[in-house]
């Protein structure tokens, strides 16, 4: 792991929360995207040493929308940076960590991510980023 690469925090609405992360907190907005594959609207936001991920659901579909259905809005995710998302998904298994995908896939920023289950990971949901 290189580092802690992005915070990622589940909101019902972008436009509702992002005067709070870029006015009241002063944090600059860097980008805002669509990643089709999550069915998810992202902002993400600089706040210093880290991003944050700020998390919208497109539709029902999206597994953030079952999230804040479930738990409300809050943190979603940690993203740890690594070098070779393959290796490190083989690194992982090989010393019994169970892994959402079986394969990377195409993320935000066009980075290959995947998913560490909570249930491997002390109830976190980590994610590996891959930047390309």
């Amino acid at each position: 792991m290189k580092k802690v690469d992005h915070i990622g925090i589940a909101v019902r609405n972008l436009d509702d929360v992002l005067p709070y992360y870029t006015e009241t907190l002063g944090c600059p907005l860097l980008k805002i995207e669509e990643v089709e594959s999550e069915r998810v609207r992202v902002a993400f936001i600089d706040a210093g040493n880290i991003k944050l991920e700020l998390l919208e659901p497109m539709d029902d579909s999206s597994a953030i929308h079952k999230f804040l259905e479930k738990k409300g809005e809050g943190i979603h995710h940690i993203a740890f940076g690594v070098e070779n998302i393959e290796q490190r998904m083989d690194e992982l298994k090989e010393k019994g960590v169970r892994l959402l995908n079986e394969q990377p896939k195409n993320g935000a920023g066009g980075a290959l991510v995947a998913f560490m289950h909570p249930k491997s990971s002390n109830g976190v949901l980590y994610e590996l980023c891959q930047k390309q």
